[in-house]
């Protein structure tokens, strides 16, 4: 089998700079490495991405919300993460299961143990070999959105809905030590891929 590593964090985080860096870094030391992204990865998960992210859709309901990025996550494991796994290569995932255990979960107040529940039939067994969780608040996260692009419905929340996604990912970080890596997101760009190439090198070894 293959290994399997999560990006995580609160928005403007920074976790594409540090998908990129990390896959450049495994890539140079010969690995296979596949990326991809939640909600998305495959033709349907990224039509499903469409619907969960379209700023119109302000009436959308928690349940059905958690239920579209289930959905998404169930094709993108089946179609793409398992199979990567299963030939021997290191899948990099923007989000995973942990996004909704924080953003449903925690910030909608559906409950942790009901997210994971859901989750369980999407994703069977697959989960990460480990997650890295940038932390960083949740002001500095959305200034860097906001200068970057046009938000998305997720990004449009209030900042109190913002502020329980930080606080709710140190809280899951702090009930899985030994799969959730917490990394401090005020660093440089260069100190935060010094430390997610720490944390990783430790579990290729």
């Amino acid at each position: 089998m293959g290994l399997f590593i999560t990006m995580e964090g609160p928005d403007g985080s920074g976790k594409s700079t540090q998908i990129d860096l990390l896959r450049d870094y495994l890539s140079g030391k010969g690995y296979d490495i596949i990326v991809c992204r939640e909600p998305g990865g495959t033709k349907i998960s990224e039509a499903i991405r469409q619907v969960i992210l379209n700023k119109d859709f302000t009436e959308m309901g928690y349940m059905t919300e958690m239920l579209l990025y289930a959905a998404a996550r169930a094709q993108l494991v089946e179609e793409v993460i398992r199979p990567a796994l299963e030939e021997g290569k290191i899948v990099i995932c923007d989000r995973f299961v942990e996004s909704s255990a924080v953003y449903q979960g925690i910030a909608r107040g559906m409950g942790i143990d009901l997210v994971y529940e859901v989750n369980r039939y999407a994703i069977g067994d697959t989960m990460p070999d480990l997650t890295i969780m940038i932390d960083i608040d949740a002001q500095t996260g959305i200034s860097r959105k906001k200068k970057q692009a046009e938000l998305d419905r997720m990004e449009r929340e209030a900042m109190d809905f913002h502020e329980r996604v930080a606080e709710g990912y140190r809280k899951i970080a702090e009930q899985h030590p030994d799969r959730i890596e917490k990394i401090d997101g005020r660093g440089s760009i260069e100190d935060i891929h010094r430390q997610i190439t720490a944390a990783v090198d430790k579990i290729i070894s």
